[in-house]
């Protein structure tokens, strides 16, 4: 019988305010260590929370465009543990009321479309940062950190496959960066993941799961997730048994190794904060936060598959960032018919900034460049090659100085097809003649003979020539 593996995620977003959750204290990232903890943020006596508007606005922000319920009314609670960078000997979250209770994040995996539940996204505050090195084997705590405004984002146990899982966690980072709620920074722990997984037989009962902290790239977490499974299917086959607990991923072994036993809710003895008012949130509110939403990744790529006529896969990747969404559109039109668009972008521009760790948001390719290329490509005035030459040209940064556009670069480089039909008329009867024997194989039957002749004339052209008039004239030339 085959197992089944069970996966859901719980996130935790570092929600994009100035200031802290409960404090006027900054949440700029790099500053030295204790130096953004203020009295509030360390529970000093006499220092009251108070909580900060714009977090409340973000974690409705996050609400409508999952489609899940913005309470009217919710609770802010202590969660009460011990550790060395927890300041205050709790944290204040959420837990019986939270702020958004269900949605759901909709997703393209290969070419079908899939739906992770939520269960619930609430309100907390962080914690700080243990340092581990450079202390002379002791341990150091940087409470800079200490109540940054968090949105823990917690899925419904729908996802079957590390695949899936990455796929989920792909599209809701995307999500929370499109509706500007948060940075995504995974490096600097803006966006982190924890995952619970377990497998079961196929029809059985939910087996136990462990949970895998802070994985903190995507990478890394389908890697854990993989050892994960491996390593409690091979433990139950083997007659034990799975334990309930926290693990951790080492990224150098590649395995995930034990943590901590897992806590259940009871173990933190959540009550209600004393300190904080329940957190009230009147429909006139959330009309305002809706009026400022942007058009959501979901109804975008619905509109570029059934309007533009775009795979599912190519509107996916289209609308992974708005700044991708906005330079494909701005690409469109003037001769750019939206599937050449499409290709170029996520494919030949998309590798190019890839390769030098760029990506759509930090690039300095202007929108109106490759259209300008493609426009070029589509009169046939380049070829593919020739695009993809000047891909890499304005990449680089060619266009500067007396270099100032792209027909520039064509001029420069010459790459402007040979589209004349008396020179390619010429340039086919040159090669023809050259090649007897690929002539004779090609009225023979063989088609493969075609491709060469064809070569031929494109590499006697310096690859200049235009490839659909070359095919026409052989064709015609040979009688095909």
């Amino acid at each position: 019988m085959s197992w089944e593996v069970v996966i859901g995620l719980e996130t935790h977003a570092q929600l994009t305010t100035a200031s802290k959750i409960f404090s006027g204290a900054s949440t700029a990232f790099g500053a030295p260590p204790n130096t953004q903890a203020s009295a509030v943020d360390l529970a000093m006596p006499g220092t009251l929370p108070v909580l900060n508007k714009s977090a409340v606005e973000h974690a409705i922000r996050f609400g409508l465009a999952v489609g899940g319920t913005i309470a009217p009314r919710s609770v802010f609670a202590r969660k009460n543990y011990f550790y060395p960078d927890l300041p205050k000997g709790y944290q204040i979250s959420q837990y019986e009321l939270p702020v958004v209770s269900g949605g759901e994040v909709a997703f393209v995996l290969g070419e079908s479309e899939r739906r992770v539940r939520l269960t619930r996204a609430h309100l907390e505050e962080d914690a700080g940062k243990s340092l581990h090195e450079d202390f002379g084997g002791m341990t150091g705590v940087d409470l800079n950190r200490a109540g940054t405004p968090l949105l823990e984002i917690v899925s419904e146990p729908d996802m079957r496959s590390a695949a899936e899982a990455i796929a989920y966690a792909r599209a809701l980072h995307s999500l929370v960066r499109w509706i500007g709620i948060c940075d995504g920074n995974m490096q600097e722990g803006s966006f982190r993941c924890d995952a619970n997984v377990s497998v079961r037989r196929r029809g059985d009962a939910l087996g136990t799961r462990c949970e895998i902290k802070n994985l903190n790239s995507f990478r890394f977490m389908e890697k854990a997730i993989e050892y994960e499974v491996r390593r409690q299917v091979e433990l139950i086959e083997d007659g034990g048994k799975v334990v309930q607990e926290t693990r951790l991923f080492d990224p150098d072994r590649g395995e995930t190794r034990p943590m901590r036993s897992k806590e259940d809710a009871q173990d933190y003895r959540y009550f209600p904060d004393p300190d904080l008012l329940p957190l009230e949130i009147a429909t006139p509110w959330i009309d305002a936060v809706r009026a400022s939403m942007p058009v959501l990744p979901a109804e975008l790529r619905h509109k570029y598959e059934h309007e533009l006529g775009l795979t599912a896969y190519d509107a996916a990747l289209l609308t992974e960032s708005r700044e991708r969404a906005k330079f494909f559109e701005a690409v469109l039109g003037d001769g750019v018919q939206q599937k050449m668009a499409a290709n170029w972008i996520n494919g030949e521009l998309a590798a190019f900034l890839n390769e030098h760790n760029q990506d759509f948001v930090t690039t300095a390719f202007e929108s109106r460049h490759l259209k300008r290329i493609l426009q070029l490509l589509a009169d046939g005035t380049i070829s593919g090659k020739g695009a993809k030459d000047l891909i890499q040209s304005v990449g680089r940064g060619d266009l500067a100085g007396e270099l100032r556009t792209v027909d520039d670069l064509v001029q420069l480089h010459g790459l402007r097809q040979i589209s004349d039909p008396g020179a390619l008329e010429k340039a086919v009867d040159q090669v023809l003649a050259a090649n007897a024997k690929q002539v004779e194989d090609y009225r023979a039957g063989k088609e493969k003979a075609f491709n060469s002749l064809v070569g031929q004339v494109m590499k006697a052209t310096q690859g200049k020539a235009n490839p659909a008039q070359v095919s026409a004239i052989l064709k015609r030339r040979l009688g095909g």
